[in-house]
C-alpha cells in the first residue's frame, strides 16, 4: 500500500457522480461558502484566492472514488453553523482516511511528510532529531497525547491525527497558535468509541489535562474557563461526527451503516460481487455492532451536553444498537443459507447468480423472491423490536449509495417461516459454518425444511426463467437472420436490409 502518493482519480477516467451524494463542483461550492462564513465569523481576513485553493485541497481526497459516508456533505454537516472553529475543523476532520482511500492523497503528503515517513505497511512519528522545530506541529503532538517515534494506529487516532496536522498547517498563515490548537482539539475529539481509562477519566477529561499542559508550554495565556470551553466546542464536533447512531430512524441509521460497507469493502462499489465477499462484508459489520457499547460512542463534559441531552443520544444510540444486531443477525442467516447451497455451483459464485440482478434504475427484474410462496402460517413478532427490524427487512432501509437492496426478502421470508427466536439458534450455527466448524452439507440439513425447500425450489424456477429467457432471445436471432424468400417487389432492394441490425433486436434485459 503507497500511502502517501496518490492521485486522485476515478475509474474509468469519468467524473463520480452517485446517487445520493453531491458533485465535485456543488462540493466545492459549499465548502467555500463554509470557509468564507467562518473566516468571517472568527474576524479574519483572507484572500479568496487563498480560500479557493484551501477548499480544493479539502474537496479532492473527500470526492475520492471509495468515499460514500466520510464525504464533503458528511463534514459540512458536523461542523454546524454557529461556531467558526468547530466548521473549519469539521471541514478537515476527515480528510485523511487511510483505510477507506488506502493511500494518503499526494496534495497532502506536502504538509504530512515532514512529520509521518512510512515504514512499510505502517506510518510512524519520526525521531526527534528527525523532525524540524515546528512549534505548531509540537502542538498538534501534544494535543493528541502523541510522542516522536510512534507508529500510528489506524484505529486510535492515525486519520484524525494526520488530518489535524494538514489542517493546522494550511490555517497556519491565517490563525494564532491558540485557534490551530482549538482546531486540533476538536479533530482529535472526533476520535471515536473511547471508553474512560483506569483511572476514570473520559476522553474529554484526558484531552482536558494535555490543554491545560500545553496552555503553559506555549505560554498561551488562556484560563482554565477558556480551556474549558475548547473542550466543550469538541466535545460538540465529536457528538455531531457521531449523531446518525441516535438517529430517531433506525431506517436512516442503517442506510448510514450501509455507505459505511463500500468504504472498507471496495467490491460493493461494482454490481458484481461474490456470495462470499457479500457475507464477509456483513459478518465484519454485525461483529462490529456487538463490540460496540452505546456509553462510549458520546461524550459529556461539564455540562455539555445537558444530561436529559445526554441520556437522549446514549438511549437513541442504544436502540438503533439493537436493531442492527437482530437484522444483521437476520440477513446472515440468509446468506448463509445462500452461501451453504452456493457451494453446489462453486466457491466464488456471484451473489446476482443466485438471488438475481440488482435494480437497474426503475428495472427489478426477475429474482429468488419473486418465485418463494406466501406464507399461510407465518410467525408474528412478539415485541416492538422484532416487528421493527421485520419492517426493516421487508419494506427496506432508507435510501443509500450502496449497490445494494434496500430490503431483505429472504431474511422476511426465513423470519416469517422460522421467528426470531430460531433466527439466534440459525445465527449462532451460521457463525459455526462461517469459521468451518460446520459444513456446508450439515448446516443445510440442520435447517427447517420448511425454508430450505421452498428456497432451493424458488433457485431451481429462477434458473428455469433464465434458461427460458436465454433460449427465446437465441431462438430470436436465429429466426430474424434466416434469410426469407424474395417477392418480386424486393427484387431491386439490396439484401442487407431484410434484417435489421443485431443491435436493434428487442431485448428482455436492461443494458449497463
Amino acid at each position: 500500500m503507497n500511502f502517501v502518493v496518490h492521485l486522485t482519480k476515478t475509474r474509468f477516467g469519468a467524473s463520480k457522480v452517485r446517487e445520493g451524494l453531491m458533485d465535485s463542483a456543488q462540493a466545492h461550492q459549499q465548502c467555500l461558502e463554509k470557509l468564507i462564513w467562518a473566516m468571517g465569523r472568527l474576524e479574519v481576513q483572507v484572500d479568496l484566492a487563498q480560500l479557493y485553493t484551501i477548499a480544493d485541497l479539502i474537496v479532492q481526497p473527500m470526492t475520492g472514488y471509495w468515499r460514500y459516508f466520510h464525504t464533503p456533505q458528511h463534514v459540512i454537516e458536523v461542523g454546524g453553523n454557529e461556531d467558526g472553529i468547530e466548521v473549519l475543523a469539521a471541514l478537515f476532520h476527515d480528510l485523511v482516511y487511510v483505510q477507506v482511500d488506502c493511500s494518503i492523497n499526494f496534495n497532502l503528503s506536502y504538509y504530512i511528510t515532514p512529520f509521518v515517513k512510512q515504514e512499510r505497511e505502517q506510518l510512524r512519528i519520526r525521531e526527534t532529531f528527525q523532525l524540524p522545530a515546528d512549534p505548531t506541529f509540537e502542538m498538534v503532538v501534544s494535543v493528541f497525547g502523541f510522542v516522536a517515534g510512534q507508529v500510528l494506529d489506524p484505529f486510535a487516532g492515525e486519520n484524525e491525527f494526520l488530518s489535524a496536522v494538514v489542517a493546522t498547517k494550511v490555517l497556519e498563515p491565517f490563525l494564532s497558535l491558540s485557534r490551530l490548537m482549538e482546531i486540533a482539539a476538536c479533530i482529535e475529539a472526533t476520535i471515536p468509541f473511547r471508553s474512560k481509562s483506569n483511572e476514570g477519566l473520559t476522553a474529554s477529561d484526558r484531552l482536558y489535562q494535555r490543554l491545560l499542559l500545553i496552555n503553559h508550554r506555549f505560554n498561551l495565556g488562556l484560563s482554565e474557563v477558556a480551556i474549558e470551553e475548547i473542550v466543550k466546542r469538541a466535545v460538540r464536533v465529536g457528538n455531531r461526527d457521531l449523531s446518525g447512531f441516535a438517529h430517531p430512524s433506525s431506517a436512516y441509521f442503517l442506510a448510514n451503516t450501509w455507505n459505511l460497507l463500500p468504504e472498507t469493502n471496495h467490491n460493493f462499489i461494482s454490481r458484481s460481487y461474490t456470495v462470499r465477499e457479500y457475507r464477509i462484508a456483513l459478518q465484519k459489520m454485525e461483529s462490529f455492532m456487538h463490540f460496540l457499547k452505546p456509553e462510549a460512542i458520546y461524550q459529556q463534559f461539564r455540562g455539555e451536553p445537558d444530561d436529559l441531552t445526554y441520556s437522549h443520544l446514549e438511549n437513541g444510540a442504544r436502540r438503533n444498537i439493537e436493531i442492527a444486531r437482530l437484522y444483521m443477525g437476520s440477513k446472515l442467516v440468509a446468506i448463509a443459507l445462500i452461501e451453504s447451497l452456493a457451494f453446489s455451483l462453486g466457491f466464488d459464485v456471484s451473489l446476482a447468480t443466485l438471488m438475481g440482478e440488482l435494480p437497474y434504475h426503475d428495472y427489478r427484474g426477475v429474482r429468488l423472491e419473486t418465485f418463494l410462496p406466501k406464507l399461510v402460517d407465518a410467525s408474528h413478532p412478539k415485541n416492538d423490536l422484532e416487528s421493527e427490524v421485520l419492517d426493516l427487512l421487508e419494506n427496506g432501509r432508507a435510501k443509500s449509495a450502496t449497490a445494494d437492496l434496500k430490503d431483505s426478502p429472504l431474511a422476511a421470508f426465513i423470519v416469517y417461516s422460522l421467528g426470531f427466536d430460531q433466527i439466534q439458534v440459525q445465527s449462532a450455527k451460521a457463525k459455526e459454518f462461517f469459521q468451518g466448524n460446520l459444513s456446508a452439507v450439515d448446516f443445510i440439513s440442520n435447517f427447517d425444511a420448511a425454508v430450505t425447500q421452498p428456497v432451493v425450489d424458488a433457485l431451481l424456477k429462477l434458473f428455469d426463467n433464465r434458461k427460458s429467457a436465454l433460449n427465446r432471445y437465441y431462438q430470436g436471432i436465429i429466426s430474424d437472420a434466416k434469410p426469407k424468400p424474395q417477392t418480386n417487389s424486393e427484387a431491386d432492394i439490396p439484401p442487407s436490409t431484410h434484417a435489421p441490425a443485431l443491435d436493434t433486436i428487442q431485448r428482455s434485459y436492461p443494458l449497463d
